[in-house]
């Protein structure tokens, strides 16, 4: 049970992570602060809360259910910016609950102030992140921003738009919309919304993004996907199939080796461009799961992410067969 007194398993994880940096890697905190993107005075508040837990004796000590070793790895086999690796409990857990809450750990200690944060609209998994995140005291962020459309079937619109409301109101920023669907009927559909005001404020702003924080699909979309109405068809995905995509971001589809792949709907999307979201600085992908292996990879491999949080099974696995 965690107390006041006791960190949670993310405070933990963030602890070794900044001491095994600064201790047996020999950074300098002002490297470190750069490296996590956090001020210089809360890296070392960790490292003395670290020596004060003991955390930090002779050696860095590694407290069960954290797992620093893995998440370096992961950033070395795969050229990552940074990697957090939740404990999810083993073999046939729902891994959400423990990547939401690792994201939320993640994003409070590493939002400074003054970011544009692109979001995706149809992640379950960061519409927890958000459901479990503390409200900062002071405004981190200018704005949050859907970076595909953002519309649905009305019985689960609110969860794409609660999810960009929350993570704006918890960190003081203005909320702004996608308000169409991210897959339209057709391509002179997607130009003619296109060059509505409303949409086009919103896609002049990927422009501006310094971090975006977006889930990675597989094939097979997900419930709350699939009830959204932007998902694929069956024939669509069978199309993906036979032109080897393994996943997506942002419904923005790529091969075992993070290639884009190029299927027919493509100029049906609106969302952000494949190479338009590589060019922000923090690309934070949010997944794990033994299905989601293939597509972490995936992505991972293609630069679509620069920072992985994912959890310790599948971690392992993509490091077994990277």
């Amino acid at each position: 049970m965690v107390t006041a007194s006791t960190p949670s398993p993310d405070h933990l994880r963030l602890l070794v992570k900044v001491a095994r940096m600064y201790h047996e890697r020999g950074l300098r905190q002002p490297e470190i602060a750069e490296r996590l993107n956090m001020s210089q005075a809360r890296v070392s508040r960790l490292l003395k809360e670290a020596a004060d837990r003991s955390v930090v004796r002779t050696v860095v000590v590694s407290p069960e259910g954290v797992h620093a070793e893995l998440e370096e790895a992961l950033v070395k086999e795969y050229g990552l910016r940074d990697a957090v690796v939740a404990d999810a409990g083993g073999a046939g857990t729902d891994v959400i609950p423990a990547l939401a809450a690792a994201t939320a750990t993640y994003l409070d200690a590493t939002l400074k102030g003054g970011d544009v944060i692109g979001i995706s609209s149809w992640s379950a998994t960061l519409l927890e992140a958000v459901n479990v995140m503390p409200a900062k005291t002071n405004s981190v962020a200018h704005e949050v921003v859907q970076i595909v459309g953002g519309s649905g079937s009305p019985e689960v619109q609110l969860h794409a738009t609660r999810l960009t409301s929350r993570l704006a109101e918890l960190t003081g920023a203005r909320p702004v919309f996608a308000p169409c669907a991210a897959l339209v009927h057709s391509r002179e559909l997607r130009d003619l919304l296109s060059k509505e005001p409303d949409v086009a404020e919103v896609m002049q702003s990927w422009g501006r993004l310094t971090l975006a924080l977006v889930g990675i699909g597989t094939l097979e979309p997900s419930p709350l996907l699939r009830r959204s109405g932007n998902a694929i068809t069956p024939e669509d995905k069978r199309q993906l199939e036979e032109l080897g995509a393994v996943g997506d971001v942002c419904t923005r589809y790529f091969d075992a080796e993070g290639r884009p792949v190029n299927a027919d709907f493509d100029d049906r999307i609106i969302g952000i461009e494949p190479d338009q979201l590589r060019a922000v600085d923090r690309r934070i992908g949010v997944a794990g799961g033994e299905a989601k292996v293939a597509a972490i990879r995936g992505a991972a491999r293609g630069a679509w992410i620069n920072i992985l949080i994912t959890d310790a099974d599948t971690a392992k696995a993509l490091l077994k067969n990277p």
